[in-house]
């Protein structure tokens, strides 16, 4: 039997948590071009809506922990937020984005409908607090080194300072050099702290520093991963999407092909569906 979760209302449009039907949260890894966040966005809008998933689009205006200071970081925080609000407004979708610093709270605050905390910040008390100052809901990356037992003092200093709109999201531990592993146990166990559970099934599979220069990744392993999680139990999934991602100018090795999304869905809301008894 799952733990009961507190549900975590998004753009006043549904909730994450509960009994729900999983959120897919999912979108480019980073914002490359309006074009390209425009046709993720409307496939993937028209692909949810005829599964009956609730979506939330996802691209960062900047990618600031890429392995080398060559690599693309994104088109920034003004452009990038223009992008995402045209998104926002289009589709009528809620959009998250990564933030790295706490001047970028608020004024993201002002666009998107959540704001996400990179795994390797989770720990950062002056970001949590500016994040989770805005009043939105705030999906928090576990970080590769900590024990998901551990997250519990990420969610104490949200509760102090009043914003219990979390979502907790697991995308895999360092297992040695340039490689991730998933405890499917650490879904179960953040559950406990009694708010919804993200299972980030792209960054899951990722190989730090596999490349040397940049990072690489198991893509094959994606989707076996997701039907994992959902046969546990995870209130909503994360992933990152492109149309041609051996192409992509960020995180391609492990990112899901879009022509390929809708099949992989279905499956996932199958399987979702009789573990939630819907």
């Amino acid at each position: 039997m799952l733990d009961k979760v507190k549900k975590v209302k998004i753009a006043d449009k549904f909730e994450i948590g509960g009994d729900e039907r999983f959120t897919l949260i999912a979108g480019p890894c980073v914002i490359e071009s309006e074009e390209l966040v425009m046709q993720v966005a409307v496939e993937m809008k028209g692909i949810c809506d005829r599964l009956g998933i609730n979506y939330i689009f996802k691209s960062s205006f900047d990618k600031a922990n890429r392995s080398s200071i060559h690599s693309y970081r994104g088109p920034g925080i003004e452009e990038g937020l223009r992008i995402l609000k045209k998104v926002k407004e289009t589709y009528n979708v809620p959009v998250v984005t990564d933030v790295h610093e706490t001047w970028q709270c608020g004024k993201a605050a002002e666009v998107v409908d959540m704001l996400q905390i990179p795994a390797f910040l989770c720990r950062q008390t002056d970001l949590l607090i500016a994040a989770g100052e805005t009043g939105l809901p705030v999906n928090i990356k576990k970080g590769q080194f900590l024990a998901p037992w551990d997250m519990k003092n990420v969610v104490k200093k949200m509760e102090e300072i009043g914003n219990e709109k979390i979502l907790l999201c697991e995308r895999g531990s360092s297992f040695g050099y340039n490689n991730m592993v998933v405890d499917m146990r650490g879904l179960l166990e953040m559950r406990k702290f009694g708010y919804p559970v993200v299972f980030d099934v792209t960054h899951a599979v990722q190989k730090p520093g596999g490349k040397g220069d940049s990072t690489g990744g198991d893509r094959e392993y994606v989707y076996p991963l997701m039907k994992a999680g959902l046969a546990i139990g995870v209130d909503a999934v994360f992933a990152e999407v492109h149309p041609d991602p051996d192409n992509a100018k960020s995180d391609g090795p492990n990112m899901l092909k879009l022509s390929e999304i809708e099949d992989i869905l279905k499956m996932a809301v199958k399987i979702d569906d009789l573990i939630k008894g819907r």
